[in-house]
């Protein structure tokens, strides 16, 4: 509103910019199609053979040791496991299980059972006993 006041008293001495020049517009030839990139082999899914006999419900890091929930079955000292989850694909043989601090030789179907672990568990990666 001031410029227009003060144009009109002074006169206009602002030139007007000359319109800008389009550039041409470049045609822009069919890229080759992407390649496939190789996806990272995943852990094969449990077999017929293998049996889930629960979940993973708690991991301690510092004594690593998982907690496992026995939803089916039973679970003994000796037996090997597969724990198998988005980014878990651990087997081993239970050395030794424990229920509030007490080993135990046998976990039966509800129980919760410690054990000690090689590597990481996750909450929620399934259990799978393997035949021996």
């Amino acid at each position: 509103m001031f410029r227009k006041l003060f144009a009109k008293l002074i006169g206009s001495t602002e030139k007007k910019k000359p319109a800008a020049k389009k550039k041409p517009v470049r045609k822009v030839s069919k890229a080759a199609p992407k390649k496939k990139v190789a996806s990272k082999k995943q852990a094969p899914s449990p077999g017929p053979s293998d049996k889930q006999i629960g979940d993973v419900v708690a991991f301690f890091r510092l004594p690593v040791v998982a907690v496992l929930k026995i939803t089916q079955g039973s679970l003994k000292v000796g037996d090997k496991i597969w724990i198998h989850g988005h980014t878990t694909n651990l087997k081993q043989v239970i050395a030794s299980m424990q229920i509030n601090h007490q080993p135990i030789q046998e976990a039966k179907k509800g129980a919760k059972v410690g054990i000690k672990v090689s590597a990481r568990a996750r909450r929620g990666d399934k259990i799978y006993l393997l035949p021996a």
